[in-house]
């Protein structure tokens, strides 16, 4: 299984988007940095090949300050829709520095974000640093029910593990 996908990334949500500028906004005057997960167009009802930047997953135990932003490497959930990262430049540049480049190498797209975070204030780049077009696209994303279960759910679970082995409390 490959961690990152083979189809080439034609987008992002406007809702991962703006979550990842507002991220950004929070975040400042240290960097803000965060993955990419991408889900396959047609899933999004779009009639074209390829992949949509739809989350921002942030990772627990990010280390950022005003001029870098490092993520342990031990959290990257091992993800087939992994699609490539996103930074923020509280300086406003808008183009990878050497450190940039350096954890280019995985993903098909590295977004830099720039102060002061409008919806103009950011580009993409291609694992080696060009430049390249990601077109923002309006798409209904869907409802994710991670959190999707209820204590009688919880409850019915712990009862099926505890058996054989005595009661629970």
């Amino acid at each position: 299984m490959r961690l990152f996908r083979s189809s080439e990334v034609i987008g992002i949500a406007a809702d991962a988007l703006d979550f990842a500028l507002e991220a950004s906004e929070d975040a400042h005057p240290d960097e803000y940095m965060g993955l990419l997960r991408g889900e396959d167009a047609r899933n999004l009802d779009i009639d074209r090949e390829g992949t949509v930047i739809t989350d921002v997953l942030v990772i627990p135990g990010t280390e950022s300050n005003p001029v870098s932003a490092t993520v342990k490497t031990s959290m990257i959930p091992n993800d087939t829709r992994a699609a490539g990262s996103i930074h923020s430049h509280p300086n406003g540049v808008l183009r990878p520095s050497d450190a940039d480049l350096a954890t280019f190498g995985k993903g098909k797209v590295h977004i830099i974000i720039g102060a002061p975070y409008g919806r103009h204030d950011w580009k993409a780049f291609d694992r080696e640093g060009n430049p390249r077009d990601l077109d923002v696209l309006d798409v209904a994303l869907p409802d994710e029910a991670f959190f999707d279960f209820t204590q009688a759910d919880i409850d019915a679970e712990l009862r099926e593990e505890g058996e054989g082995e005595g009661e629970w409390r």
